[in-house]
């Protein structure tokens, strides 16, 4: 290009599809730059912005979204504007991003979830975590789904903190979480819970669990309820006893988990039970629906990368059950034109730099950030210094004249308009985020969220009105 793309004469224009925390990261990112002279606007199919924090985060959880202040004070700066509402594939296309800006930054997350691959997995009755999370948050995809909770035990999938927080939500008593911004549907259903029990299953052993030890520390805290560990189950084979002096996090875990053996039951109405070593195998129906589940215990035996990885033993025995939520992981979906890789669910890249899948060839002027980048792991702060990589990955290539830069002129939003498409701002946002907040407030809750598209969309034109 003839112009130097970056400066003030011609700023870098950067798309970013997805605005949870690893694209607000990117946008942070690229403001420090103080060489750099950038126009940022945001893609996003919701009409809210913050994805897993305002989505995925547990009501009862609201330190977390906190960080939300953060994004608040970037969105608020000239250089970045918001276009929710919006759908990439549809309302806008790849090519039009491609014609529009310098760079894209590909932000959106692993919206899917990984399965267990065993027979009668696809049961009704048997679900994964993900959408029982979006339903109890409110999020428009999940509210006008039903869970059946008028059985007394429930099966949880999973050691990560999406497990704990459904076991969590799912005994937790119903006016502490009607203090925090649950969706109201799904207050309701829990009131209404016959569900006394959650059992949460583990493939390995408890030095190999994924959950953190705060999110451990809680169920003992949970007023009403008994947190059940079998002693033999925090019994440690060899190898994973001697691991726990390099892992502090997995010492502490197993430390709590011992504690919590030593307990005598107090006869509390609602129990969480902990299991390991143990993988669901079949799931059994009556009546068309999951009745029970069949276990397999397992061992643990060191794999070819030298960890310890969970083996059947051939010992069987079902449990009964009226809901099976898996936690196995989520994974990524793929976008319209843009390179994917289906092992994986992840856009296939380098450093950030999408890659071609199969040929390893970069697609110069596009990136990617999070969760769709490395696979869902961490936490919601692991997401900063990603995204900061991946942005210094487009400086360096800024640098070195490899952007090949828009291809035309234009503005996003005249295309929008021209294509009928009501996208929503950031100003637009915030009437709706003052409306929700408003009527928290009259609840004596951080807010009240709605949580279908059309109201939401009520709310924000009666506010441009005003």
């Amino acid at each position: 290009m003839s112009e130097r793309l970056g400066t003030p004469e011609r700023p870098l224009r950067v798309a970013i599809v997805g605005a949870g925390p690893a694209g607000f990261y990117a946008a942070e990112a690229l403001l420090k730059q103080k060489e750099l002279a950038c126009r940022i606007d945001f893609i996003n199919r919701l009409p809210t912005p913050y994805g897993l924090v305002r989505e995925g985060v547990a009501p009862d959880h609201q330190s977390i979204k906190a960080v939300t202040r953060v994004y608040d004070k970037l969105a608020a700066g000239e250089q970045l504007r918001y276009f929710g509402n919006v759908c990439f594939g549809s309302d806008l296309l790849h090519e039009d991003l491609r014609r529009l800006y310098d760079a894209i930054i590909y932000a959106v997350g692993a919206q899917s979830d990984r399965r267990m691959g065993i027979p009668g997995e696809d049961l009704p009755g048997s679900l994964p975590a993900t959408i029982f999370v979006g339903w109890y948050n409110g999020h428009p995809d999940y509210c006008d789904l039903s869970f059946d909770l008028a059985h007394e035990r429930v099966l949880v999938v999973g050691n990560g903190n999406v497990a704990m927080d459904v076991t969590r939500i799912l005994v937790t008593d119903p006016d502490e979480l009607a203090k925090t911004d649950i969706a109201d549907h799904a207050l309701e259903a829990l009131r209404a819970s016959k569900v006394c029990e959650v059992v949460m299953l583990g493939r390995r052993g408890p030095a190999q669990v994924a959950f953190t030890t705060p999110e451990l520390k809680e169920f003992g805290e949970l007023a009403g309820v008994d947190v059940i560990v079998d002693p033999a189950d925090v019994a440690l084979d060899p190898t994973s006893e001697a691991s726990l002096a390099d892992d502090k996090t997995a010492a502490r875990n197993v430390a709590l988990l011992r504690a919590y053996a030593e307990r005598a039951p107090t006869g509390a109405p609602r129990r969480i039970v902990m299991r390991f070593l143990v993988s669901p195998v079949e799931i059994l129906e009556a009546d068309g629906r999951i009745a029970a589940v069949r276990l397999e215990r397992n061992v643990l035996a060191q794999g070819p990368d030298g960890g310890l990885r969970a083996q059947g033993t051939g010992a069987f025995e079902e449990l009964t059950c009226g809901m099976l939520l898996r936690s196995v992981g989520y994974r990524g979906v793929s976008l319209p034109g843009v390179p994917f890789n289906t092992a994986s669910g992840t856009i296939p890249n380098v450093a950030g730099r999408v890659t071609e899948h199969g040929s390893g060839e970069t697609v110069l002027g596009e990136y990617v950030v999070g969760w769709a980048k490395r696979g869902p792991s961490g936490v919601i702060g692991t997401n900063k210094p990603d995204s900061v990589a991946t942005v210094a990955a487009l400086v360096a290539d800024i640098a070195e004249g490899l952007l090949p830069g828009a291809t035309g002129d234009g503005d996003v939003a005249a295309l929008l308009r021209e294509r009928g498409v009501d996208y929503v701002s950031y100003a637009d946002w915030k009437i709706l985020d003052a409306h929700e907040a408003a009527h928290g407030v009259a609840q004596g809750r951080p807010r009240v969220k709605e949580t279908r598209v059309a109201a939401m969309m009520a709310i924000i034109h009666a506010g441009r009105g005003a």
